[in-house]
C-alpha cells in the first residue's frame, strides 16, 4: 500500500484523525507538509457526509440500543450537549467549527460529525463549519510537528 494511502487512512480514523496522520506523514514517510497536510485534510473529510447522514437515518434507533453502541452513543451525545450544546446554538458555524479545530482527545471530524447530528445543525452549515475545523486542525497539527521536529533536530 503506497505510504501516501496511509496517511490519507489514519486520517480517516476516529480517534487519531489529523493528530496521527500528519506526524505520520512528516515524520516517518519524509514528505512535505503540503502534501502531508492535503492527504491528511482529504482524508478527514472522506466519511464526514456518511457519517451525519447515516446517523440522520440511524442515529436515533441506534441511542435506543440496550448495548454498548447505544451506551457509547448516549454518552458522547450527552457530553456534546453538555459542552458544546449552548455554544453550538449560540454561535452556530463558529461553535462546530470550534469543536473540529482544537486537536485534542474526542475534538475533531467525528465528534463534529456527532455535533452536528445531536444538535440538529443544518447539513450545509454543519459540514462547511466541520471542513472548516478540519483545515485549522491540520494547520496547527502540521505547524508543532514542524515545530517538533525543527526543536528536536531531526
Amino acid at each position: 500500500m503506497p505510504d501516501e494511502l496511509k496517511v490519507v487512512l489514519i486520517s480517516m480514523a476516529p480517534v487519531g484523525e489529523l493528530r496521527a496522520s500528519i506526524p505520520l506523514g512528516l515524520i516517518r514517510y519524509d514528505f512535505a507538509w503540503p502534501l502531508v497536510l492535503a492527504l491528511a485534510v482529504i482524508g478527514n473529510l472522506a466519511p464526514v457526509l456518511f457519517i451525519i447522514l447515516g446517523l440522520r437515518s440511524i442515529g436515533l434507533r441506534l441511542e435506543r440500543r440496550n448495548d454498548f453502541v447505544g451506551a457509547l452513543l448516549r454518552w458522547r451525545t450527552q457530553r456534546i450537549e453538555q459542552q458544546w450544546g449552548e455554544r453550538v446554538r449560540h454561535y452556530g458555524f463558529w461553535g462546530v467549527m470550534l469543536i473540529v479545530a482544537i486537536p485534542l482527545p474526542l475534538t475533531g471530524a467525528w465528534s463534529g460529525s456527532l455535533a452536528v447530528w445531536a444538535l440538529r445543525v443544518p447539513l450545509r452549515t454543519g459540514f462547511s463549519a466541520i471542513a472548516a475545523g478540519v483545515v485549522v486542525a491540520g494547520i496547527i497539527v502540521t505547524s508543532l510537528t514542524q515545530a517538533g521536529v525543527v526543536i528536536s533536530g531531526s
